[in-house]
């Protein structure tokens, strides 16, 4: 698992990339850099097939392989429902 911490003192900002069995890897940066870092190693959700740290691995079964799409000529729509007309808000009483 890869760790990407932000480190700072009175000077400089650094980012610190850490792996297990490895020396820590410490960095000057600006918070740009510090952001497209964690943009490339680091996943923001969960992505079908990737195990990462949104994936519950005592749960973890892997997704099936995708079926074929269906064919659209057997596609059937259904007539898009007229949208519900909304209520003005009611007003609020007065203060005194």
């Amino acid at each position: 698992m890869i760790v990407i911490r932000r480190l700072t003192d009175r000077h400089r900002a650094y980012t610190g990339i850490f792996l297990p069995g490895e020396p820590a890897q410490i960095f000057p940066t600006t918070d740009y850099e510090h952001g497209r870092i964690l943009q490339i190693y680091k996943q923001d959700r969960p992505h079908e097939g990737i195990i990462n740290d949104f994936v519950d691995l005592d749960a973890y079964v892997p997704s099936p392989t995708p079926a074929a799409p269906p064919n659209p000529a057997q596609k059937t729509t259904a007539a898009p429902r007229p949208q519900k007309k909304k209520k003005p808000a009611s007003a609020k009483p007065k203060r005194v």
